[in-house]
């Protein structure tokens, strides 16, 4: 069935000015103190210390009850916060996915006692998450899923695989989406169910890691043989947490880190060019730019429907789709824009870097291909 496809139109309100402020003070300091290097494009992004620090500012799970370690601030403030640390290169991967998107699945389907026991340690900086959904023959179709939690007395137990998972090797829980009963005729996207598996506690579960074309390791590959988990850690409801996940994803697909990973190419270049640049480089600057706006008004309007309590999936899917394909083709626009430039060693370093991670960009978090059937559906095309 067709939706309306809305993008309400959403201002960054004063205090977000005021907070964005604050946190570009913080991370001055950071980088003074020798915390991270922000023109190293291949810096070691996980850092548990600077996520305590950030922790410490009352920045992680900034949007949560306090009752849960939150500040019941906004989402559009959670995005001047995100926005400044993504352009300043800090290393927020400790904390990132917990804040994101697995802190608000447990806020909404965990109980209380694990909301209550988790939920102020994300907000420290204390844990680490990871997402376990793709599989080796399954990719981004979810629903192929074959790892399998099947009922043991008062709890599970879990057999199978989970692939491509970002900071496996690092994180202390993950948020697992299971087959717990065959899907059906009926509705291909029944018997997948979401858990909450502590990484570190739980035995059975082993993590190789699958190292990426630029020598980096983020992505694992997480085994489960005969890993028992207990019966409260089932996140929502048995067998239906297809709905979960999509709306879990509104959350991944829609923020600025969607199209804002190689925009120090960009930086750069207009480093190097100076405030005087020629008429062909300032009219491509230009357009990058001007799409780099559009996407950013896109990617503020659903922070905002988040915020009103609304589902924005598809726009979601949107932001994704437009986003992951610019940033995936910005080092190469950068290099062409270049060509007559005398180019700084820090850029022809910015554009090593991007031009090897630049194709895993619109795979991670779900290929631009199921992307777009989302879109479609919502559009009732399919």
């Amino acid at each position: 069935m067709a939706q309306a496809i809305q993008f309400d139109p959403i201002r960054l309100p004063p205090e977000a000015d005021r907070l964005r402020e604050e946190v570009r003070e913080f991370l001055r300091g950071e980088i003074a103190a020798g915390a991270f290097d922000p023109h190293d494009p291949a810096g070691d992004a996980f850092n548990r210390e600077f996520s305590r620090r950030v922790g410490a500012r009352g920045w992680i799970g900034m949007t949560w009850p306090k009752r849960y370690g939150g500040q019941e601030r906004s989402y559009l403030e959670r995005y001047v916060v995100n926005e400044e640390l993504l352009l300043a290169r800090a290393p927020t991967r400790a904390h990132f996915t917990g804040d994101r998107q697995s802190g608000p699945v447990l806020l909404r389907y965990a109980p209380e006692h694990i909301r209550l026991d988790v939920l102020p340690r994300i907000c420290r900086g204390e844990v680490t998450f990871c997402i376990g959904m793709s599989e080796p023959d399954s990719g981004s179709d979810l629903f192929a899923a074959k790892t399998r939690a099947e009922r043991d007395g008062d709890g599970w137990v879990v057999n199978g695989r989970k692939l491509w998972t970002s900071g496996a090797h690092h994180a202390d829980y993950m948020i697992g989406l299971f087959r717990t009963s065959p899907p059906t005729n009926a509705n291909r996207r029944h018997g997948l169910t979401q858990f909450l598996v502590p990484l570190r506690t739980t035995s059975g579960i082993s993590t190789r890691p699958v190292v990426n074309a630029a020598g980096g390791h983020d992505f694992n590959e997480v085994l489960f043989e005969g890993a028992r988990l207990p019966g409260d850690h089932v996140l929502g409801e048995v067998d239906g947490a297809w709905k979960q996940a999509t709306s879990e994803l509104a959350y991944e697909r829609s923020g600025s880190e969607r199209f804002l990973e190689t925009i120090h190419a960009l930086i750069e270049l207009l480093r190097d060019l100076g405030p005087e640049p020629g008429v062909r480089e300032a009219e491509g600057v230009g357009r990058l730019i001007a799409q780099l706006h559009t996407m950013r008004r896109m990617s503020i309007s659903v922070a905002g429907m988040l915020a009103a309590g609304k589902e924005p999936v598809v726009e979601a899917s949107i932001v994704k789709d437009l986003g992951t394909n610019w940033e995936q083709a910005l080092p190469d626009r950068v290099r062409r824009l270049a060509a007559f430039v005398e180019r700084s060693e820090r850029l022809d370093a910015v554009l090593a870097h991007d031009t090897v991670i630049a194709p895993k960009l619109t795979i991670q978090g779900g290929t631009r291909e199921i992307l777009r059937g989302i879109i479609a559906r919502g559009l009732g095309l399919r």
